[in-house]
């Protein structure tokens, strides 16, 4: 590598397609967590969420919806807090997940914004979401936008997530809700139906090999630094 001189050569090695082959394979359904960013009693974010954990779920997945209900703030609680515990110990589960928050003054609500900064990067030595696959939603009072979903792309390549090309925004969302609160046939169910089953192919093909995915010379570079410094 003499025109890499920067590069520290035994932490860089060419990927190859074996590489890309899990060494064991998950027999169990797929486990997608759902998040959704309000707590009003007639809460669409919450009734898309319901909508896909169903479709999820006939694609053959294992869904849970964390209810943020009761979660502090950040900083006005410690991690202890038992809904800080039952979220964290979601996001550990979860081998793919779903965010749909409203649109709020032109983004995500706070809400929506809090869950995600309860978790952080790392617990210990376990990375919550590291390598997990993610769809993002979102549900608006008005007409159309995508900025809610822009920022939850953001937030999920900060949480180092695979983040599927795929999205949905569903404006004047108070329409497409029949009195049962089931979502009525339309061009927005259509598109969340589409969201959810890209969701699953790739967290089929992602989910036994995310570790590979993820890994990266910088930190494998640092890693051998520190037992060096140790050792």
């Amino acid at each position: 590598m003499q025109n890499l001189p920067n590069i520290v050569t035994e932490h860089l090695v060419a990927p190859t397609l074996e590489d890309m082959v899990p060494k064991e394979r998950s027999s169990h359904p797929p486990r997608i967590l759902l998040l959704y960013g309000s707590l009003r009693a007639e809460s669409f974010s919450r009734l898309v969420v319901e909508e896909s954990a169903r479709l999820l779920q006939q694609l053959g997945c294992e869904t849970r919806i964390f209810n943020p209900s009761g979660l502090p703030l950040p900083d006005d609680s410690d991690e202890s807090h038992p809904k800080v515990q039952e979220l964290r110990e979601l996001m550990t589960w979860s081998e793919g997940q779903v965010w749909c928050s409203p649109e709020r003054h032109g983004s995500m609500t706070a809400i929506m914004k809090a869950q995600i900064d309860w978790v952080p990067l790392s617990i210990g030595a376990v990375r919550p979401t590291q390598g997990k696959t993610l769809a993002v939603m979102q549900v608006e009072g008005g007409s159309q936008s995508f900025n809610t979903v822009n920022q939850l792309r953001v937030l999920g390549r900060w949480m180092r997530m695979i983040t599927i090309p795929n999205q949905s925004s569903v404006s004047k969302a108070f329409l497409e809700f029949d009195e049962d609160k089931r979502m009525k046939p339309s061009g927005f169910y259509d598109r969340i139906v589409d969201v959810v089953e890209e969701l699953v192919k790739f967290t089929l093909l992602t989910r036994d090999n995310a570790e590979f995915l993820v890994d990266r010379y910088s930190e494998r570079k640092e890693s051998a630094e520190k037992v060096t410094r140790c050792c």
